[in-house]
């Protein structure tokens, strides 16, 4: 006599694809310390816009900052974890993503630089000595001078990534 089928079944294992792994290779490689440095400087941008008094067009660089922070904390941990396929369509072309984000990134940091760097020369009346009212000069200033360093990373990012692409190779780490 057989014994009686189990009323449930045995749980299934985890296939491979749903599975979480940490990507070393990507974590200590170029890019993902590339994304790394251009949390921290993008990060520094918008925490020094957002403290000054700003106005004006300084809104359109505080978003240009915060959603391509929020962005690249998103590319960053997707490509982390391994889980580009949760990326509909785009998954399958995750180097050429990664270029595309960066350039978009650079053109806008390129164009948030340029504001800040406008609202520092608009602003050098009261970088003088004797100056007592409060003034965002030097904010602005240190936000021009981030707004180039993420310039400068996206950039770089986006060339180490075309030319790995130009290369054949489709996966980022």
């Amino acid at each position: 006599m057989l014994p009686p089928p189990p009323r449930q079944p045995p749980p299934q294992a985890r296939a491979a694809r749903g599975a979480v792994s940490l990507q070393r290779a990507f974590l200590r490689g170029p890019l993902g310390v590339l994304r790394l440095l251009q949390l921290l400087a993008g990060a520094a941008f918008w925490i020094t816009i957002a403290t000054s008094r700003y106005q004006g067009p300084v809104h359109f660089a505080l978003f240009v900052s915060v959603l391509f922070w929020l962005l690249t904390l998103a590319l960053y941990f997707l490509t982390l974890l391994g889980k580009q396929e949760l990326v509909p369509v785009l998954g399958s072309r995750w180097l050429a993503v990664n270029v595309a984000h960066d350039l978009l990134a650079a053109a806008l940091y390129g164009a948030a630089m340029g504001i800040m760097i406008g609202q520092t020369q608009s602003h050098s009346y009261c970088n003088l000595k004797d100056y007592q009212m409060s003034c965002a000069y030097h904010a602005f200033l240190a936000a021009a001078v981030c707004g180039g360093l993420c310039l400068g990373l996206y950039l770089l990012s986006a060339l180490y990534g075309g030319c790995r692409h130009c290369q054949g190779e489709r996966e980022v780490a």
